[in-house]
């Protein structure tokens, strides 16, 4: 028998300064059991960090064709593929050809050594952000997560907060790689 999702349930309110984008939003998250808080919170992150129409959580973990998140346009066509973890180049060239823009972020005490490993036979993939969470800030996260939880995500001057009424998070991403612009 397989084991089913747990459903999370993030009430987000988002102010996202430097786009100036101020959201309500409510989330349903169905967490795969394989899945850990720290994981699950920094998908909640990168859905507040990239909101915009058309965004939404995907089956991520319960199908490997899917990214975590992704935003389409009215077509179908993929414009923003984010993935979460340490994926493979074979897995970032696919995302690439298949989306506009892809994002991954890594958050793991293991992410310097993947991307060391990684980095040469990605310079080609124009379209490819990669993000590093430190770890400890992955793990403050964890510490947020409830079944049924009241998030507020500050965004400005390129810092992130995120915060219940009991704590916050304040988060801070480095850049390993940005996609080329235009």
């Amino acid at each position: 028998m397989a084991l089913k999702a747990t459903i999370y349930k993030a009430e987000l309110q988002l102010a996202d300064m430097d786009r100036n984008h101020y959201e309500d939003l409510a989330l349903t998250i169905a967490r795969h059991p394989s899945e850990t808080d720290e994981r699950m919170m920094v998908r909640v992150l990168m859905y507040a960090l990239y909101a915009q129409e058309g965004i939404a959580l995907t089956k991520g973990l319960f199908d490997v064709d899917e990214p975590e998140i992704w935003v389409k346009d009215l077509t179908g066509a993929i414009k923003l593929w984010i993935d979460i973890g340490q994926p493979d180049e074979a897995r970032l060239r696919k995302a690439c050809g298949r989306a506009d823009q892809v994002v991954v972020v890594c958050h793991a005490s293991s992410c310097e050594v993947w991307w060391k490993q990684i980095e040469g036979r990605l310079t080609r993939l124009r379209n490819l952000t990669v993000l590093r969470l430190p770890a400890v800030a992955a793990q403050a996260l964890a510490a947020l997560a409830a079944r049924t939880m009241r998030l507020q995500c500050l965004v400005q001057d390129g810092a992130m907060t995120l915060s219940t009424e009991a704590m916050a998070v304040d988060i801070a991403l480095e850049a390993l790689k940005r996609a080329a612009v235009g």
